[in-house]
């Protein structure tokens, strides 16, 4: 009776998984500590599954263990990695488990982009494997109802949580195999053996009849439901649907049986023996519909032998009426068996390899978190510069310091100087020059490169639609228009930040040709730059005035608040916090991420106080430059004014400005170096990752064009048509054999060959060397008798024989004509026949004598 039905397995094809995750792993954790780490971690990953899914598995639990420790490690790696078929794509190709292909076509197969499709796939896997581990146990020892009861529960909760969770994590139809319904089918065809197990294992350890009978009833009914689920399943092997109706059917009779016992003890014997007759009418459909997949012999000879000492006793004794089974109690039932919950880990021997790894929702997380840090920092590093340049900017025009430097009229001031030294350490002209000359070749790298990879994706969606519309609904995977669409955003954005440089650039430019002159004089020598500013009346009067005094107070101010707000820019530069910690609590406690408050608030936190001390550096300087201004008109007012004067002040108004123009035009050029040598490394990511993308792409693509020449050979070459009436089979005849059925193409007889004319006597041939009357033939030899018209015996069949080939007249003789013109005559005495023939008359010696009238073997034509 114990017949189990287990599950085969799924085939999945060979992945690399070392090539994509090594790459994304280097790539975003470069120069870490943890790098290395995650590469050797990559590199056991891949060794898993190939135990797991690369090599036949043994029906234990060792096996078992290792494809549960893959997916518990699958579970584990899926939110550390971007998988999706636009970022890692990783292609998982698997069969389905209960299609076994064709002569001109492999088995159903589906290739996927997912790590959702591994998951569900090695799920199965598992949960079929526990199946047949079941199937092996036991069941006669109390260790292997344990093991079987045990493996039955986890295969019906695996394939009860695939069934849950296929469809969102494929995003399209799945194969038949593990398509909600027919895992839903399998959970509850696991479920309803696990309690038969219970029910088996209860009636091992001789409990209560009562408690057996429940048992029982729950099994048959949990049998019914997958029997009706089975009804509808084409896919499943064919013994499935007649084991699971022989099942329900047997256990109605277990626990008919174990009630008709319950009611013995309570001496209701019509209950009795109105169970029993039920359970024997069960056994007895079994027995005459499904006695080829389940044995019922040892349960209905139990069963008959019960029911006849019944019948024994009541109607000699008892005399009590017996029942209909519709009046009988309802049988109650006890659900033992329960589906397992999978909740990963659900191994016993898991440790995550990537424990380290932060998951991808916290990496996305603090990347925005680390973006609004750097607006942040940019916003109040901004600030203060623009408020400096603003302040170089009212002193340039005012002419200070220089102004309070210049007052003999003939002298550099010192601060010109400085400003000339400090250029002619940059470099000078040709620093600027040189960076403004490879900004061009660096912005064309950079277009050469996106430029590049966009190319590689139109190309493959443009076979992708080629494809699409050569197949039609064939060509069912994911547009690659669809698919390309993060990325092309992504590339329309790089292309948007290089247009904005270009006029960045082009801004740099137009301010370095406005004060590339002024420049070039600050470059030059001392003597140089002496003779190029005009000189003025000398202004030595004003040198110990009170203005004077006042400016260069101020003007002292304002250097410290310049140098305040370098240490300043310094210290929120070096503000560091690992917002890592905060989102990952967050994970753990609410399942989600809310990233902007909480990086708002820690924003707030680390900045706050910072803010705060830039406002106050800008207010104190807006101060000051108020009381400059003031100053600076008194400190005017004294001056005598002259043309030779004012074109002194204004050329050193023009060195100091252009002083501040080469400082700024160097930090931009540096600044747009380096923006785009770190473009350069973006676009190489993006660049790979198109490549990457469409490398699967190609992959998937020839995998589903093998799938589709396999389903084209597998289709019929013709369709089917109807055989015309005049072709069909006609009726047989009332006497004789049937004839053999037409076919619909059928080789055509040749037409009959005409029959041969009568071979004449053979001429009478005088022998040239003996003389006398020629030699009389014998006549002892019978005369020849005609065939019969119809063959004597078993009738044999007519064979058409191959086309071209013409059958021959019984009795026909091609070698007649041979043996009349050109067989030659013995030479012999007169009267005698060939040497050493026998008398005329008399058969040769040693031959077996024929009959006088022989049969031909074959019938006559």
């Amino acid at each position: 009776m114990a017949t189990f039905i287990s599950v085969p397995l799924k085939k999945s094809s060979e992945v690399d998984l070392v090539k994509p995750l090594s790459k994304f792993v280097s790539s975003t954790y470069q120069g870490s500590e943890e790098q290395g780490e995650y590469l050797r971690a990559v590199e056991e990953l891949n060794k898993l599954r190939k135990s797991a899914l690369g090599r036949p598995l043994d029906k234990h639990d060792s096996s078992l263990e290792i494809l549960l420790r893959y997916y518990d490690q699958l579970c584990s790696v899926e939110p550390k990695f971007p998988f999706a078929e636009n970022q890692l794509c990783l292609t998982f190709t698997w069969k389905d488990a209960f299609d076994k292909g064709s002569l001109f076509g492999g088995s159903v197969k589906l290739a996927l982009a997912s790590l959702g499709y591994e998951k569900t796939c090695v799920l199965f896997n598992s949960a079929a494997l526990a199946s047949q581990i079941a199937a092996e146990q036991n069941l006669d020892s109390d260790e292997g109802l344990k093991a079987a009861a045990k493996y039955y529960q986890l295969a019906s909760g695996a394939f009860g949580h695939i069934k849950d969770t296929v469809l969102s994590a494929l995003n399209r139809e799945p194969t038949m195999d593990i398509s909600p319904e027919t895992v839903g089918t399998l959970s509850l065809i696991m479920l309803a053996q696990a309690q038969e197990v219970f029910f088996l294992k209860a009636t091992s350890d001789k409990m209560r009849d009562g408690v057996i009978a429940k048992l029982a009833n729950q099994a048959a009914d949990f049998y019914g439901d997958a029997f009706k689920q089975c009804q509808y399943k084409d896919n499943l092997p064919k013994e499935v649907l007649p084991v699971m109706a022989a099942k329900h059917c047997i256990m109605q009779a277990n626990a008919e049986l174990h009630q008709s016992m319950v009611a013995k003890q309570k001496k209701h014997f019509g209950e009795e023996i109105a169970r029993l007759q039920h359970a024997a009418e069960l056994v007895k459909t079994v027995a005459s519909r499904y006695d080829e997949y389940v044995s019922v012999k040892d349960l209905g000879e139990k069963i008959n032998r019960a029911l006849t000492l019944a019948k024994k006793d009541n109607d000699f004794i008892y005399n009590e009426r017996v029942p209909e089974v519709k009046d009988l109690e309802h049988i109650g039932k006890a659900a033992l068996a329960k589906s397992t919950t999978i909740t990963p880990p659900i191994s016993q021997k898991f440790s995550d390899l990537f424990e380290k790894m932060v998951p991808m929702a916290v990496q996305q997380s603090t990347i925005i978190y680390n973006q609004r840090k750097a607006e942040t920092v940019n916003r109040l590093v901004g600030t203060m510069r623009e408020a400096t340049n603003l302040c170089n900017g009212v002193l340039a025009s005012l002419n200070l310091p220089a102004a309070l430097e210049d007052l003999s009229g003939d002298s550099i001031p010192q601060s010109i100087l400085e400003k000339s030294h400090a250029i002619i350490q940059q470099g000078g002209l040709q620093s600027i020059e040189q960076l403004i000359n490879d900004l061009p070749g660096l912005l064309t790298c950079n277009r050469e490169i996106l430029d590049e990879s966009l190319k590689m994706l139109n190309d493959e969606e443009t076979t992708d639609n080629e494809l699409r519309s050569k197949f039609n609904q064939r060509w069912n995977r994911t547009p690659s228009g669809d698919l390309y669409k993060p990325l092309r955003a992504e590339g329309a954005n790089f292309r948007n930040i290089l247009d904005k440089a270009v006029q960045a650039d082009q801004v740099v430019r137009d301010r370095y040709n406005t004060h590339c002159e002024m420049i070039s004089l600050l470059c030059k020598p001392e003597n140089e730059l002496t003779a190029a500013i005009p000189s003025a009346n000398p202004t030595k009067t004003l040198q110990g005035s009170e203005v004077v005094g006042v400016l260069q107070s101020l003007l002292a101010q304002l250097d410290e608040v310049k140098r305040e707000r370098e240490s300043l820019e310094g210290e929120i530069k070096a503000v560091t916090f690992d917002m890592s910690v905060t989102f990952l609590t967050a994970l753990a406690q609410d399942g989600v991420i809310n990233e902007e408050p909480l990086s708002l608030s820690q924003l707030e936190q680390l900045y706050g106080s910072y803010n705060q001390r830039v406002q106050a550096s800008l207010r104190r300087q807006e101060e000051l430059l108020g009381q400059v201004q003031t100053s600076h008109q008194e400190f005017s007012n004294l001056k005598q004014s002259n043309s030779e004067a004012n074109q002194r002040e204004e050329v050193l108004k023009k060195l100091a400005s252009a002083h501040d123009s080469y400082i700024e035009i160097s930090s931009n050029l540096r600044e747009g170096t380096k923006f785009y040598n770190d473009l350069t490394e973006i676009l190489l990511k993006f660049q790979n990752k198109c490549s990457d993308i469409v490398f699967a792409r190609k992959t998937e693509r020839d995998e589903l064009l093998k799938d589709l020449q396999q389903s084209i050979a597998r289709e019929p070459s013709a369709p089917s048509f109807n055989v015309p009436a005049y072709q069909s089979t006609p009726a047989a005849p009332a006497a004789g054999p049937t004839p053999a059925p037409r076919t619909v193409f059928q080789p055509q007889e040749p037409p009959a060959k005409a029959a041969p004319p009568a071979r004449p006597p053979p001429p009478a041939v005088t022998p040239h060397a003996a003389s006398g009357p020629p030699t009389v033939p014998s006549t002892n030899n019978p005369p020849p008798v005609a065939p019969p018209t119809q063959a004597q015996g078993p009738p044999y069949p007519s064979y058409q024989g191959y086309p071209g080939y013409y059958q021959m007249p019984m009795g026909y003789n091609p070698y007649a004509a041979y043996g009349q013109y050109y067989m030659p005559q013995y030479q012999g005495p007169p009267g005698q026949g060939y040497p050493g023939a026998p008398p005329s008359g008399q058969p040769y010696p040693g031959y077996p004598q024929q009959p006088p009238q022989q049969q031909p073997f074959y019938p006559q034509q």
